[in-house]
């Protein structure tokens, strides 16, 4: 397995002192799925219901429009579910391959540590085609991205015509179905029992540059836009 060192960027991201008062950061509950869940991008399974949504911030000074993202999760004894829906006025994502760079696209992503007591985590990163570039983060001296999820399921639903820089679009929604097996190396047996915490951040990429903005769960405290610092990820605790 090739490994990514990024012992630079790491120690100038730890380096980082925020300039900001930092809010505490956020903890959501994450219900069982009472019915099924059919991945299909559209959100439409009465499932969703029951899921809180989280709004994602913007903590930093950023050009272009602030656009908003909701997110729920739900679970159940096969799968932990994603639903994202993102207002968005120009849908962009150029990047077709798995493991392409999907974050320079219009993208969401998510960050699970399912061991919170340390600080390796999991990332997904989607675009707005339904492309996956997915790795494990030993954070912050290595990142390995030919880790590849099993048995991903994922899909898109635009209200909008993708790639067509002339037209107003409305949004577009994404669905992530994650087996439990994939967490098993780090977090033991699973699925994780009603009381467990795991810690996250989730996230977006929206725009082109120079009019590009990150927006996120939980605040990370770095003085750049930057997702990646998990001693400020956000509590999920599961629920039945």
């Amino acid at each position: 397995m090739k490994l990514f060192s990024f012992f630079a960027a790491a120690s100038f991201l730890l380096a980082q002192q925020p300039s900001r008062t930092l809010p505490p950061v956020p903890k959501t509950e994450v219900k069982r799925a009472s019915s099924r869940i059919v991945v299909d991008g559209k959100l439409s399974d009465e499932a969703w219901k029951a899921a809180e949504p989280v709004t994602l911030l913007f903590p930093w000074e950023q050009r272009g429009a602030k656009q908003k993202t909701l997110v729920r999760l739900l679970w159940d004894d096969e799968y932990l579910y994603v639903a994202y829906d993102c207002e968005d006025e120009d849908i962009t994502a150029l990047f077709d391959q798995r493991d392409d760079p999907t974050y320079r696209d219009d993208a969401v992503e998510i960050f699970l540590n399912p061991k919170p007591q340390q600080s390796f985590y999991y990332g997904l990163e989607m675009n707005a085609r339904a492309v996956l570039y997915d790795y494990f983060y030993a954070f912050p001296q290595l990142l390995l991205k030919r880790y590849d999820f099993t048995g991903v399921q994922l899909a898109t639903d635009l209200r909008g015509t993708l790639n067509a820089r002339g037209d107003k679009d409305s949004g577009w929604s994404l669905e992530l179905a994650i087996p439990w097996r994939n967490f098993e190396e780090l977090g033991g047996k699973m699925p994780p029992q009603p009381g467990a915490v795991w810690t996250a951040n989730i996230n977006r990429w929206d725009g082109v540059e120079p009019d590009r903005r990150l927006s996120v769960w939980s605040d990370t405290g770095l003085d750049r836009p930057n997702p990646h610092n998990p001693a400020r990820f956000g509590q999920i605790v599961f629920v039945k």
